[in-house]
């Protein structure tokens, strides 16, 4: 299975702004590539943070729509939220201590929902529950957090970055790869720069993981 993370920011590395509203950073050319990602795509993934800020749809504008994904541990994905449409398949991961009402409203909404952790969702066991289905490409969307929670679980293998020719500021602003952080030098993911290319008013940086 072969996880490709796919994400646009600023030229300091923000995602969005520090109230965590959307900032359009790159153009139509990279809107048009991130379109046909999701096409080759088996599944796409995103976290609930992203659900509640954005309500993404999930969708591309043309081709088959790959199952919308989402990390939720406490099931918090509301009802009349876009990923719950019938444009695309739904499965909601969630951690067992999730409240069993939220659970029976996402699965009463259309949802498959399905436990894969304790406390939180564990991307290891979502990822492998994919695979066991069949999928075998997924593209991660965001946001900073579930990123930084699958470089940690050591499952991506490709990273492709559009870096924008704006700079958004603020400490509290997302950023790539937020959570915890990697504390030791030697835990920190290795990139090997596959190629660079101008696209819109930016650049597209394409990544493989060691």
């Amino acid at each position: 299975m072969h996880v490709v993370v796919n994400a646009a920011m600023s030229a300091d590395g923000k995602l969005s702004s520090c109230q965590r509203e959307q900032v359009a950073i790159s153009g139509a050319d990279d809107f048009d590539r991130v379109d046909d990602l999701r096409v080759e795509s088996d599944a796409i993934v995103v976290g609930v943070g992203t659900v509640l800020a954005d309500d993404p749809s999930l969708t591309a504008d043309d081709g088959a729509n790959p199952t919308r994904i989402i990390a939720d541990s406490r099931a918090r994905t509301p009802l009349d939220a876009q990923v719950l449409d019938d444009r695309a398949d739904t499965l909601i991961f969630v951690a067992e201590s999730a409240p069993t009402r939220n659970v029976r409203a996402l699965r009463g909404a259309g949802a498959d929902v399905v436990v894969a952790g304790n406390g939180r969702v564990s991307l290891r066991r979502a990822f492998s529950e994919l695979e066991s289905r069949g999928t075998e490409q997924i593209m991660v969307e965001g946001g900073g957090e579930l990123i930084f929670s699958t470089f940690e679980a050591e499952l991506v293998n490709e990273l492709r970055l559009y870096v924008g020719s704006l700079v958004i500021g603020g400490r509290d602003a997302p950023t790539l790869a937020d959570g915890e952080g990697f504390v030791e030098r030697n835990s920190f993911p290795d990139l090997e720069l596959d190629s660079v290319d101008t696209m819109d008013d930016g650049v597209l940086l394409r990544y493989l993981v060691s």
